[in-house]
C-alpha cells in the first residue's frame, strides 16, 4: 500500500491575483460584510463597472480572500494620469498574514508601476501604505446624520440650484476634469444612472457654478461628488440635496474646508472618522482643492 505525502497547501501570498469583474460583486459585498462594513451592493457595482477589481480566490472556496478596486482617471484608460485605489479587503480568518500587502505591492509595483496613485488610509491601513511609498498629504473627516436645514435655503451666490439635465452632462464634464485635475468621464457619465439625484448651480449668466450628486448606501444617503466655487454655493447643494431624503446623510469633507464642516456640524452631522489622503509618486493631488469639497466615494478617490 502506498502512502502519499500529505499536501501542503499553498502559502496565501503565493495565491494568484485575478482580475475582478461585475460577476463578482456578491462575493466582494460578502468580503465588505466578513470583515464588519457595510455590503455596499450599489457602491461596490459602480466601482467593479467604472475601474478594475483585483481578487484572491480563498483557498476554502468560501468567497475571496482579499479584494481591492483601482479607479484610473485621464483620457487613454490603459494608461491612466492617476489611479485611485479603494475597498482593499482581506477576510477575517486571513488577516495579518501578508495578504494585503501581496496585493498592494502587486497593484503598486507591477500593475501600476509608475503611474501616480493616491488612496483614502484609515490609522490602521496607514502604516501598509507608508511602507509601500505612500505619504500623506492631506485628510478628510467623515460627517454623518440627520440634516437639519436652516429656515430659509441658503442661494449659491447670486445663483441658482436645479436638476441636472441631459445637456448639461458636456458642462458637468468640462467643470469636473479642471477642478479634479484628470478626465473623470467614465465615472462622471454614471452619475444619473447611479444617483438618486444630481444637481448642479449656475450664476446669474448661466455659467455652472457647481454640481452635486447624492445616492444611496444602505441605510444612508451619500452626498458626493461635491464641486462648488465657493461655500455659499456647497451649501446650496447641500441643503437641495438633503431636502430630497429622509435617510441619515454622509459625506467626506476636505478638513482645510473648516467653515464648511463647522455648518455641516451645526445642522445634525456628526464626527465620525478621520482618514488621511496619500498620495505616490505625485506630491498632492492634481486641479483646485478650493473647489472640491467631497469625492464621490472616498474608494474612487
Amino acid at each position: 500500500m502506498i502512502q502519499s505525502e500529505p499536501v501542503t497547501p499553498p502559502h496565501l501570498t503565493d495565491l494568484p491575483i485575478r482580475a475582478l469583474t461585475v460577476e463578482d460583486l456578491r462575493r466582494c459585498a460578502n468580503l465588505s460584510q466578513d470583515r464588519g462594513w457595510p455590503r455596499e451592493d450599489h457602491k461596490w457595482g459602480l466601482l467593479l463597472a467604472a475601474g478594475k477589481g483585483y481578487g484572491v480566490d480563498a483557498p476554502d472556496g468560501r468567497g475571496l480572500a482579499a479584494a481591492c478596486v483601482v479607479t484610473p482617471y485621464g483620457q487613454t484608460y490603459d494608461k491612466p494620469e492617476l489611479a485611485a485605489i479603494g475597498m482593499v479587503l482581506v477576510a477575517d480568518r486571513y488577516a495579518r498574514q501578508g495578504l494585503g500587502r501581496h496585493l498592494m505591492k502587486h497593484l503598486c509595483d507591477d500593475v501600476l508601476n509608475g503611474v501616480p496613485l493616491t488612496l483614502h488610509a484609515t490609522p490602521y491601513g496607514r502604516p501598509l501604505y507608508e511602507e509601500l511609498g505612500f505619504t500623506a498629504t492631506g485628510r478628510a473627516e467623515m460627517l454623518l446624520g440627520s440634516f437639519r436645514p436652516d429656515a430659509a435655503t441658503p442661494e449659491p451666490g447670486g445663483s441658482t440650484v436645479r436638476p441636472a439635465a441631459a445637456e448639461d452632462i458636456a458642462r458637468i464634464l468640462r467643470l469636473d476634469a479642471e477642478v479634479f485635475g484628470a478626465d473623470r468621464t467614465h465615472l462622471i457619465t454614471r452619475l444619473p444612472a447611479f444617483a438618486d439625484r444630481l444637481l448642479i448651480a449656475e450664476d446669474r449668466a448661466g455659467h455652472l457654478t457647481g454640481y452635486a450628486a447624492i445616492w444611496p448606501n444602505m441605510e444612508t444617503h451619500v452626498i458626493g461628488p461635491l464641486v462648488a466655487r465657493d461655500t455659499v454655493c456647497a451649501q446650496a447643494l447641500v441643503t437641495a440635496l438633503a431636502a430630497s431624503t429622509r435617510r441619515p446623510l454622509r459625506t467626506d469633507v476636505d478638513v482645510r474646508h473648516e467653515g464648511f464642516v463647522s455648518w455641516l456640524k451645526e445642522r445634525g452631522l456628526e464626527s465620525v472618522a478621520f482618514n488621511a489622503v496619500m498620495t505616490r509618486d505625485i506630491p498632492g493631488l492634481p486641479g483646485d482643492w478650493t473647489r472640491r469639497w467631497a469625492p464621490l466615494t472616498v474608494a474612487a478617490g
